[in-house]
Parts: structure tokens; C-alpha cells; sequence
């Protein structure tokens, strides 16, 4: 770990925010960074967005990382601003009172309407812009401070072009490179780790998702789609819906109602079967990984 190259190649102001996704990577390079790295600025915030529609194994791994590495979590939620043309500001809640039937993210969803490919608002207003705002409400403005993001040496590709003009900061690949099993390794050697597996990741039925997680999601609890299916019955016209045609969560224009039947009349093997072989119908993604890496540009 060359910490004197990196901080002359990455950091490029006195004050740090890492944004804590709720994922075992982003855990690992939290921790990382405040035992090595946060010595080097004057100020260090971490952040989690929660959008109400986390599971609940990822809530208690947050709480347990605060318990048992002390990161100082701030927890945020999304405080969406209807009849004006803002943002979502930020909400401070905890573990205790953090929302868990997903009232943040039918907030916005009210106002912007049914998040898909065509319309990616959900990152932006239930992460991004609380974030953001919550760094601005307490004297931080942009440009003021570095942003740490837990995305790994295996994932490269996932890495902003424009990343230093942004002051983002890619710690795992740049400090201390990690792939997903060095990253395993580690947590298997702590007392505690974040109880879900790759296909579950932090949102429990992101619609960024592939048809196999999703079929294999709805095969173990179909309750897990209450919610999408209740989004788009109550707010398919909602937001920017210029031709009037209802909007749909899931890949290729497909509904909730039409993913659960979908899953019925397809051939597909579970994500955890080792005799899986990738198919562009079932395991092409819109982007979704194990959490949810938030670009900041």
C-alpha cells in the first residue's frame, strides 16, 4: 500500500467523503481508509443512502459496521421536494427509524414517476442528490472535498472518465487493489459479514437486475415484488409520460405482473447453480452489481 503515491496522484482537497453503499466492498474500503487514509485530511463524512426499499440484512450490516469499526455512519434519506423544480434534499435518520416500506422511494416515484433504462432517476434521487445536499447543508460544496467510491480492481470499467475533474477517487483499485474474492477472504475472517447472497444485493428487487436474479428472487419470496407491483398500478402515468402509455420497471418494457409469469413459462437455472453458462436473455444486466456504486459526476 504506497500511501504517499496515492495521496499525491488522488487526493486533491482537505476534506473526504465516502459514500458507504451498504456492500461488503464498500465496507472493506471504508474501513480501509479511515484506518490509513483519514489521518491525511482535516474532515471525513460517511455517508448511506437508505431508499426504503433496502433489505434488511443490509441495514443491520451498516449498523454492525458502525458498532464494530466505528465508521460514524450518517444515514440519509431521500426528502423529495414535489410542486418545485429541486432535487431531493436530504432527511437524517438511523437505524432505528430508517424506512423500510419504501416510503422514500414512492416519494419519488410520485413525482418523477416509474424509474427504468429510459428514465434511470431512482440512483439520482434517492442517493445522489440527498448525499450531495446533505454535504452542502452542513458548509460542504463541490469541488471542497474528495469522494471515495468502493469500486474494485475487478471492476475497472465501472471507473468516470471524468473522475478527477470530479475529485472521485477509486481507493480499491488506486491504494489498495481488491478483486471480489480478496474481498471475501477478508470478510470470512471477521465476526460478522452482510448475510445475502450476489443475486439478493442491497435493493431487493432492483430493476437493474437480470430476468435469472429476478426468477430466482421470485422463487424464493414473490413478496419481494409487492412493492414494484404496487408502483406501477398507482403511478404508471406519473412523471414525464408525454404518449400516455403507462411506464413499466423491468428490461424490455416488462411489468412486475409480467415478470412473475414470465419466470413461469421460461427455461432458467438458478444464479447459483455452477452449470450456468451466460445467456444475453437471462443474464444481461441495465447495470446492477452486488450494491449500488453511485457515480458522481
Amino acid at each position: 500500500m504506497n500511501i504517499d503515491k496515492f495521496l499525491t496522484k488522488s487526493k486533491q482537497a482537505d476534506k473526504l467523503f465516502i459514500s458507504f453503499s451498504g456492500g461488503e466492498t464498500s465496507a472493506y474500503m471504508t474501513k480501509m481508509l479511515l484506518d490509513n487514509i483519514a489521518k491525511y485530511y482535516d474532515e471525513v463524512i460517511v455517508l448511506f443512502a437508505n431508499t426504503g426499499q433496502e433489505n434488511e440484512e443490509t441495514l443491520s450490516f451498516v449498523d454492525q459496521c458502525d458498532a464494530e469499526f466505528g465508521f460514524g455512519v450518517v444515514w440519509v434519506e431521500a426528502d423529495v421536494q414535489h410542486d418545485k423544480r429541486q432535487g431531493s434534499q436530504a432527511k437524517v435518520v438511523n437505524y432505528q427509524t430508517a424506512s423500510r416500506k419504501g416510503e422514500p422511494f414512492e416519494e419519488v416515484i410520485k413525482k418523477y414517476g416509474i424509474p427504468n433504462q429510459a428514465y434511470p432517476h431512482c440512483t439520482r434521487e434517492l442517493k445522489l442528490n440527498p448525499m450531495t445536499n446533505y454535504l452542502r447543508s452542513i458548509g460542504w460544496q463541490k469541488g471542497d472535498y474528495d469522494v471515495a467510491v468502493g469500486i474494485r480492481a475487478d471492476e475497472i470499467d465501472r471507473m468516470s472518465a471524468s473522475a478527477k475533474q470530479n475529485n472521485i477517487m477509486y481507493p480499491l483499485i488506486s491504494l489498495d487493489p481488491k478483486t471480489k474474492p480478496e474481498i471475501n477472504t477478508f470478510w470470512k475472517n471477521q465476526n460478522f459479514r452482510l448475510n445475502l447472497k450476489g443475486y439478493q444485493g442491497n435493493c431487493r428487487w432492483c430493476w437493474k437486475k437480470s430476468f435469472r436474479k429476478h426468477f430466482a428472487l421470485i422463487e424464493e419470496d414473490p413478496s419481494i415484488y409487492d412493492f414494484p407491483k404496487e408502483m406501477e398500478s398507482r403511478y404508471g402515468l406519473a412523471g414525464s409520460n408525454l404518449d400516455g402509455t403507462p411506464r413499466k420497471f423491468f428490461r424490455k418494457n416488462t411489468s412486475t405482473n409480467e415478470l412473475i409469469a414470465l419466470k413461469d413459462i421460461t427455461e432458467w437455472k438458478h444464479p447459483d447453480d455452477d452449470s450456468v453458462i451466460y445467456s444475453d436473455e437471462l443474464d444481461a444486466t441495465a447495470g446492477c452489481s452486488d450494491s449500488c456504486e453511485i457515480d458522481f459526476e
